[in-house]
């Protein structure tokens, strides 16, 4: 067992410092926080002694400067799960970013946590202090922050931000994980056929001319070696291809309308345009329902999830929305002409919108289409698996077999 030296909060935000005992520093984190304790700052005991018999100059840390780190989606919710806690815990705003930057290792997540305690202390609200950094907190977050102060209930708005942050870092990770998987089989088996085609397949075609002696080959070893003839002689033109096509994509996505006829492609690709669509029904109903409980007004709320909703078709439907509102409409009519959402959506936002029970029913279906998502996710996962393995499989087997039919002939010869 290893000793730690800890200093944490109590409930009332006084400072108690002590020493623990644990296998290592999470278990320590963990015996801490089960005191009712907020664990600040926690450092093994034996490391320190050590460290004291360093000398000085072998003590010295590299650090990455604060421009050309980053803030992760996962240090931002433990960042804001921590706030909440401690905010909660009846600890005065200031003092508990003081407590933040004392234990935050992320030196541009520090740096902007500096700022924003200085700005608060010269007299800004916390939103107003977040408001100058848009590359950590987005608009959703500046505005739910503004909302919570307003209406006395920071600790709550904090609190289900967090969890807002830590749902839709789960499904962006299982989406992007169910992308992982193909995106690398496709670039190995790309890799080895471009391989066998420019490499392997020319040195074969040598060896049967010289064999042969003039007689014909089989068709199959015919069409492998005039393809891979084809493409190593026009390697040049397909590289051109690819990359123009990406700088193609990337041109249009600086246009309202290109990126417009690339949002709706992906809406509507087979297999995995239907994930597509579900992951931005389940981000557009999270993120307003998150915003409306929190006491956003709707039409500031329709606004953000506008400017956040990914996908510039849903982003249109959004402002169609926005407009019908507005003009003091509900919202169910423009979301059913828009045809991005399904007929149970709609109805469940009509429903929500006659009762008062918005916020509730948009949770409701974040919570349905977080399920598909996964069900999805699963579905495509299990169909992408095989479908490579056997595309491989008929592609490298043709290869082989077309190689080896000239050898038939061969051995024939040399036998006779």
């Amino acid at each position: 067992m290893a000793k730690f030296r800890f200093t944490a909060l109590d409930a009332k935000g006084r400072e108690q410092k002590g020493i623990i005992e644990a296998p290592e520093e999470t278990s320590a984190l963990t015996l801490i926080r089960e005191r009712g304790l907020f664990p600040v700052e926690v450092s093994l005991i034996e490391e320190a002694v050590r460290r004291r018999a360093v000398p000085a100059f072998l003590k010295m840390e590299i650090r990455m400067p604060a421009l050309f780190s980053r803030v992760s989606a996962r240090q931002l919710t433990l960042l804001t799960r921590q706030l909440s806690t401690l905010v909660g815990a009846g600890l005065p705003l200031l003092r508990a970013i003081n407590v933040l930057i004392r234990q935050e290792r992320n030196p541009r997540l520090r740096s902007a946590l500096e700022q924003i305690a200085d700005a608060i202390q010269s007299g800004s609200t916390l939103a107003e202090a977040l408001a100058q950094h848009p590359r950590i907190f987005s608009r959703l977050y500046v505005n739910m922050v503004r909302a919570g102060e307003v209406g006395g209930v920071l600790d709550q708005v904090l609190d289900r931000l967090a969890e807002y942050l830590e749902k839709s870092q789960r499904i962006r990770s299982k989406v992007i994980s169910a992308m992982i998987y193909p995106v690398v089989v496709l670039v190995m088996a790309s890799g080895i056929l471009t391989f066998l085609m420019v490499v392997i397949i020319p040195k074969f075609e040598e060896i049967f001319a010289d064999l042969l002696e003039g007689a014909e080959m089989p068709p199959l070893t015919r069409f492998v070696l005039n393809t891979s003839k084809a493409f190593a002689s026009n390697m040049a033109w397909v590289v051109g291809v690819v990359v123009a096509v990406v700088i193609l994509m990337r041109l249009l996505r600086m246009t309202q309308r290109g990126r417009h006829m690339v949002d709706m492609f992906r809406l509507h690709i087979p297999l995995f345009g239907q994930l597509a669509r579900k992951t931005a029904i389940a981000r557009f109903s999270r993120t307003l329902g998150t915003l409306m409980s929190a006491g956003v007004p709707v039409l500031q709320a329709l606004n953000i999830v506008r400017d956040t909703a990914g996908n510039e078709v849903i982003a249109r439907a959004i402002g169609a929305v926005h407009d019908s509102v507005k003009e003091g409409e509900s919202m169910a009519a423009p979301m059913e002409s828009a045809a991005v959402f399904p007929p149970m959506v709609v109805s469940m936002v009509e429903v929500g919108d006659e009762t008062g029970r918005l916020p509730e029913m948009l949770m409701k279906i974040a919570e349905r289409y977080d399920e598909e998502v996964d069900t999805t996710v699963a579905g495509l996962t299990s169909i992408i698996e095989p479908v490579l393995i056997i595309f491989m499989a008929v592609v490298v087997g043709t290869i082989v077999i077309a190689l080896f039919l000239p050898l038939i002939s061969i051995i024939g010869k040399l036998s006779a």
